[in-house]
């Protein structure tokens, strides 16, 4: 299955036509401890029963500088404990309720790999606060059999996952999350959208806690409520923000979503009905998407130079496998390859348990291809051999592992290099103020291969005050001088060092045992504002 996503596919429907799927996780605190404790199918009947031996179970941590609860389970709240509720009081009610401190780093996290999985079904998911995702399927559903199955399909493996959840699905994103939320129905049409929210508490529009507090002084404490009131004195007294939310909720005001993820260019997919366990079993299926983007990327006359391997495991883990090219690629084999290279070194972290049901390839970055007459017999030009092997070397290590020095718009020693990676700085892409152009470079001398991270100070004796040095001492060393060729006077850089700065006096020089330096005079003898210093910059040799 191919199907190609851009940044207009929110932009290009009407609110009427956006469906927009809300995914709330009530326990998931309690829920991550739980499938720690009993394994992920310990929701599924019998399993949700069968633990009687284990007390209620709660979350609790610092608020406000005291122990207060967190997050309960269904159990614990039978006994009639909230959040919020002071962890001695809770303890006095249950007492053999079993606390476990709260982390919120690791309830993110599984936040965060609960939105990878949900990737399968649309690329468009973003965080809903720290226990909700939001979807934008818009299009989607009936790649699943249609939006009622779609979302029976969604309840159910996430419940096989151990979690709690709320689904329902509306055209815009307040009024599914109002309805996932706070109790509304689980799928609702643009025309059935106030008669959906009406009996709904006005805390489900997003308002401020003071702001549904001081609204239900006046009476107001239903959507029902709000929206028989007149708007003007509801605007004056409370501001825009009630108006606002409830606009957005009925799809009068638009409400965008933010993808966790920037969507990918074009997209192959493979769901298979047996899962598949092995390295080549993948490799060959990423081999095959890479053949079918190839259409889609000549018909864009484009290569892709960054695509992405998503491997989803029948468990719900999700695998994210990137590997660049340092040239628009378009070759199945190739784009294969690559990814053989980055599994030799990931092969220890890609366990396949039960085996992969879904195999996805993405193209993330394009761009124009040079098409090329291949040569009769064959064999690869020289720049093809090196974009082969830096693709290799980038793939098996990391595109940092290889870095060259670029020239940059400056001549002063420190501002007039920086490393990039080997195939941007061969192709200069991505480098601000980057001269790739010989002929654009300025004229200047010869320039050491090895530069101080800071330039360190000497001294320097020299025959005459504004002549080259005779010796110096670095590092507790004295080094007299056999030869020395300079000075090579730079001027600074006003706009940035500022109009004070003074200029340096650049000398190569040899020492005695044929070690060769690079020394530069700072400040002039003939202002006599500054005495001049001496310092170390680079090593020729």
């Amino acid at each position: 299955m191919n199907a190609a996503f851009t940044s207009t596919t929110i932009s290009n429907h009407l609110v009427s036509d956006r469906r927009i799927l809300s995914l709330f996780f009530p326990k998931l605190p309690t829920d991550r401890i739980a499938r720690r404790r009993w394994g992920l199918s310990w929701r599924l009947p019998p399993a949700s029963t069968a633990h009687p031996e284990y007390p209620p179970l709660a979350c609790a941590g610092r608020v406000a500088n005291a122990m207060r609860i967190t997050a309960l389970d269904e159990t614990s709240e039978t006994f009639g404990l909230r959040i919020g509720q002071g962890l001695a009081e809770a303890r006095a009610i249950c007492a053999n309720l079993d606390v476990i401190e709260a982390d919120p780093a690791a309830d993110r996290t599984l936040l965060n790999a609960i939105a990878d999985w949900c990737d399968r079904y649309t690329p468009l998911v973003a965080l809903d606060g720290d226990d909700g995702l939001m979807l934008d399927i818009t299009g989607c559903a009936h790649l699943f059999g249609g939006e009622e199955k779609l979302l029976e399909d969604a309840e159910r493996r996430l419940t096989a996952f151990g979690l709690a959840v709320r689904i329902a699905v509306g055209p815009t994103p307040g009024l599914a999350r109002a309805c996932s939320r706070f109790g509304g129905p689980q799928r609702v049409t643009p025309s059935e959208a106030a008669a959906a929210l009406a009996p709904l508490p006005l805390a489900s529009l997003r308002l401020e806690p003071q702001t549904v507090i001081d609204l239900a002084r006046v009476g107001l404490k239903t959507v029902a409520d709000l929206l028989a009131a007149s708007r003007p004195p509801i605007t004056r007294r409370f501001g825009a923000g009630p108006m606002l939310r409830l606009d957005q909720a009925l799809g009068r005001e638009g409400e965008p979503i933010s993808p966790r993820r920037h969507l990918p260019l074009l997209s192959a997919e493979r769901r298979l009905a047996e899962p598949i366990m092995t390295e080549d079993q993948v490799l060959d299926l990423a081999g095959r998407l890479a053949a079918g983007l190839k259409t889609s990327l000549e018909a864009r006359g484009e290569g892709g130079r960054l695509f992405e391997l998503l491997v989803f495991r029948v468990d719900g883990r999700v695998f994210r496998i990137e590997v660049s090219a340092s040239a628009p690629l378009r070759d199945a084999t190739r784009i294969r390859s690559l990814f053989e290279e980055r599994l030799a070194v990931l092969r220890d972290d890609l366990d396949a348990g039960f085996g992969f049901e879904l195999v996805r390839l993405n193209v993330l970055l394009s761009e124009t291809f040079d098409a090329r007459q291949p040569a009769l017999a064959g064999e690869e030009g020289n720049s093809e051999g090196l974009t082969r092997f830096l693709d290799q070397v980038s793939a098996r290590l990391g595109e940092r592992a290889l870095r060259l020095p670029v020239p940059l718009a400056s001549h002063w020693p420190e501002r007039a290099t920086m490393h990039a990676t080997a195939s941007d700085a061969l192709k200069g892409l991505d480098i601000p103020g980057a001269r790739m152009d010989m002929a654009a470079r300025p004229v200047r001398g010869l320039r050491p291969l090895r530069l101080l991270d800071r330039p360190e100070e000497v001294e320097v004796m020299s025959a005459v005050p504004d002549g080259p040095p005779a010796s110096f001492r670095w590092r507790r060393v004295q080094r007299r001088i056999l030869r020395a060729e300079g000075p090579e006077r730079l001027a600074p850089e006003w706009w940035v060092d500022g109009e004070d700065a003074p200029p340096r006096d650049y000398f190569r020089i040899e020492d005695t045992e044929g070690q060769r330096f690079w020394l530069y005079r700072q400040g002039l003898y003939e202002r006599r504002t500054v005495h001049p210093t001496w310092f170390l910059q680079g090593f020729f040799a």
